[in-house]
């Protein structure tokens, strides 16, 4: 079983490396240390979840809230560690230069230690079915994104195009299980090579999960040793195979619901 997280124990690590990117150093601060002045239930799905309102400095933001309490119990992934999934599919997307999940921290709230994720005003309305023709590019990204993390349950509404038009990847906490667990709805790539710049992106991404990086300790406190092993396995296969799945046409994988 991963071990629980400390909410301290890679804000300097994390903060070291957005260093170049003072935008999003600073959202980050925001997330982690900003005043949470609202907490509003938003009832969506079998986990909590709360829209909150944070204030620091002057700066107002809303973000979306799972506290580690509110999670429902699942027969396949170890209880009490979907928050620390979704903060480490946010550090390996920031590894891979992606940018595909919204800045995320773990943190305290009013209902405990739990993943804070700046929320996405999402154009009204649109979701994956409505934007896959003209934004193909970025849903290949994400199905090799969902592929190496193993995401079990890419629904067509976890896929969000924001209000400057950029495509956001949501909901990741049923990531990195040790066996294989694929269940999505972006299957019209399925046999498909995967882009080469992709390519390029994942084998650089392969030398930062080996033993002595930051990012392979990072996640080692995130998920079992097990699971990082899986995914460096993964990580592996997709180089030697650069190829999305083939979909075999079961409904186990699709998650339900679909949206």
């Amino acid at each position: 079983m991963a071990k629980v997280f400390s909410a301290k124990a890679d804000r300097k690590s994390l903060r070291r490396r957005l260093a170049d990117d003072p935008n999003t150093a600073r959202t980050i601060a925001l997330l982690q240390e900003g005043e949470i002045a609202a907490c509003r239930p938003v009832y969506s799905g079998s986990n909590s979840v709360f829209l909150v309102g944070l204030s620091r400095n002057g700066e107002e933001r809303r973000a979306i809230y799972k506290p580690r309490r509110g999670e429902a119990p699942l027969w396949d992934f170890p209880d009490g560690t979907l928050f620390q999934r979704e903060f480490a599919a946010y550090l390996v997307s920031q590894a891979l230069g992606w940018r595909l999940v919204p800045p995320t921290v773990i943190r305290g709230g009013p209902y405990g230690v739990g993943v804070v994720q700046l929320f996405v005003r999402a154009t009204y309305g649109d979701s994956y079915p409505s934007l896959a023709e003209t934004h193909a590019r970025e849903f290949r990204r994400i199905a090799a994104f969902d592929l190496l993390v193993n995401n079990a349950d890419r629904k067509a509404g976890h896929c969000l195009q924001g209000e400057d038009g950029r495509i956001w990847g949501i909901d990741h906490g049923l990531t990195f299980h040790e066996m294989p667990k694929l269940r999505t709805v972006l299957w019209e790539f399925a046999g498909q090579r995967i882009p080469d710049d992709l390519l390029d992106d994942l084998r650089g991404l392969r030398r930062q999960l080996e033993r002595e990086q930051p990012l392979h300790g990072s996640l080692s406190r995130l998920l079992s040793a097990r699971e990082v092993e899986a995914l460096q396995e993964r990580l592996k296969t997709i180089l030697q195979q650069p190829a999305f799945p083939s979909w075999s046409g079961s409904y186990h994988s699709i998650p339900w619901p679909p949206f």
